[in-house]
């Protein structure tokens, strides 16, 4: 940490910010400028960030030096380890993985007709709610454990591993019985109890960006999953709430980028959430395999005007199928691979 001091400090003020911070067991390094004096604080990192350096008299700001995010953090340029759900793995390299699949589970038998229809178009890996959090209390709230059932009956017949949505600590065990990676919504970003628990998880967690949510929250908020053991951890860009009104939300693609150069885990971009409108959905997702997404998720539903949560977003089989043949010639493009 750096202590900035206020324009008048006094030396009886210094004299005391670097006693207390002796007093705290740490080291102290007082630098002098013109109009400020910069007191580095030299210890344990856990140590210092809890103590109340702030609070001292004569202290103007307390700038931190290193990333809050230690295990969040890329390492010496690396890239990050692949991370697998089921058997298909995801920021390997240069290939770009297709996760698709309808909003939520509402049928057996519809879906295991999205289930064949994703995996026939090239998505290597179904979606779908079980559990859906929904703004209003009126909405269909999912199936539950018989959509669970039923995501695993289309895994047992496409071959396709399955990524659903966790909403509650209670339901972690019943979740992990059929799921092959855990989902946690914008709208469960923070919530530190939940992040915890998946954290202990056997299963790797993709963590969507919350629609208010900072880049550094974001990475915050998977430092809470690792600090609990659990390294298999993929980033989702899915939009935030800006001052727009003409989308659902601004696909923020900037993210993209920024995270793979800050982060060592695997960035996956919805583009169906991000923008919300089904005719723009297919460019923001050949923008995100141009931007460098390890993997792209986009709803697929085989009857939009019959679903029964977000049918208006969701792409009909046949133009999935011409978006993987467009995503297919972007990203060889770009010297990568779907």
């Amino acid at each position: 940490m750096i202590i900035i001091t206020q324009p008048r400090v006094t030396e009886a003020q210094i004299d005391h910010i670097v006693a207390r911070i002796e007093q705290f067991g740490l080291r102290s390094q007082v630098m002098r400028g013109e109009s400020r004096v910069l007191i580095g604080v030299i210890g344990p990192d856990e140590v210092v960030r809890d103590k109340p350096l702030g609070a001292i008299p004569g202290v103007e700001s307390v700038v931190p030096v290193m990333k809050p995010y230690k295990l969040v953090a890329q390492e010496n340029g690396s890239l990050p380890p692949p991370v697998s759900i089921g058997d298909v793995k995801l920021g390997s390299g240069q290939r770009v993985v297709l996760i698709s699949g309808p909003c939520s589970v509402e049928s057996k038998e519809r879906m295991l007709t999205i289930a064949k229809a994703v995996k026939q178009a090239g998505a290597r890996v179904l979606r779908g709610g079980a559990f859906k959090p929904r703004t209003s209390p009126y909405s269909f709230q999912g199936l539950g454990e018989d959509g669970l059932r039923y995501l695993a009956e289309a895994r047992a017949e496409t071959g396709l591993p399955i990524i659903t949505e966790i909403m509650d600590t209670r339901d972690l065990a019943r979740v992990e019985k059929y799921a092959d990676c855990l989902q946690i919504g914008s709208r469960n970003m923070q919530n530190f109890a939940l992040l915890k628990e998946v954290g202990r998880s056997r299963l790797p967690v993709m963590l969507k960006r919350g629609f208010s949510a900072t880049i550094n929250d974001l990475l915050l908020s998977a430092e809470y999953i690792l600090s609990e053991g659990n390294p298999r951890v993929l980033l989702c860009e899915r939009g935030i709430r800006t001052f727009e009104t003409m989308t659902r939300n601004t696909l923020d693609l900037n993210a993209v980028p920024i995270l793979k150069a800050k982060t060592r885990l695997p960035v996956v971009v919805d583009p169906t959430h991000g923008i919300g409108l089904r005719e723009f959905i297919p460019q923001m997702a050949l923008a995100a395999v141009a931007a460098g997404a390890d993997a792209v998720m986009v709803e697929v539903h085989d009857e939009p005007e019959e679903a029964r949560s977000d049918g208006e977003q969701a792409l009909r089989p046949e133009v999935f199928r011409d978006l993987v043949r467009r995503l297919r010639a972007v990203a060889e493009a770009v010297g990568r691979e779907l």
